[in-house]
């Protein structure tokens, strides 16, 4: 991604964090990324196309920290409680939190905003973590016999207590010690029903 680019999508997310989708414009965004309407209509040939690379550039930098630990062939319980903590982390950051917002918003007027969301952040978690509870199946640690389903089952347990609160707004304790409780008790249920006997 050339620099110009990377600087498009910068004043892009702030523009979508301040006027939300419907109200943000590609000339409010060359405005705010210091290039002109032509110089943005080379790059994105509309909101929706800006919008989906947006998208896809915080997945790609998010995500594979989330994920660190999969790579590294810890224990399964102790990657479950970091990956737990990384998502929580992730779903109550302020970009997560203005994506889903715009997204929710605006999916019965645009539903490929909806789309290209669910595309590049919770399918793309889902399915990293499916594979590593499939790989962890066959070296008899865990027993899934739906992957998938058992990825979507813990990503909602990390949900727990805070994911929404903060996605309303609400006043909702995010202390360190906090987050440790809700990624430690959700693994603990995730494995009482997955562990391998």
């Amino acid at each position: 991604m050339t620099a110009k680019c990377q600087q498009i999508l910068t004043g892009a997310g702030e523009i979508f964090a301040e006027f939300g989708y419907e109200g943000a414009s590609m000339s409010l965004i060359a405005r705010r990324a210091g290039v002109s309407k032509g110089t943005l209509y080379n790059y994105f040939d509309g909101k929706a196309a800006l919008f989906a690379a947006f998208v896809r550039r915080k997945a790609c930098q998010e995500l594979p920290h989330a994920f660190r630990s999969v790579r590294e062939d810890l224990p399964p319980r102790e990657t479950l409680i970091d990956v737990g903590r990384a998502i929580i982390a992730l779903m109550t950051s302020p970009t997560a939190l203005m994506l889903y917002r715009i997204v929710v918003s605006e999916a019965a007027h645009f539903p490929l905003l909806a789309q290209t969301f669910w595309e590049n952040g919770p399918a793309v978690a889902i399915g990293t973590l499916a594979k590593w509870l499939t790989e962890q199946s066959s070296r008899g640690q865990l027993r899934t016999d739906d992957p998938v389903f058992a990825a979507e089952q813990f990503f909602a347990l990390c949900q727990t207590r805070i994911a929404m609160r903060r996605r309303l707004q609400l006043p909702v304790d995010m202390s360190e010690a906090e987050i440790e409780h809700i990624a430690t008790s959700a693994v603990d249920m995730f494995l009482g029903l997955y562990r391998a006997p």
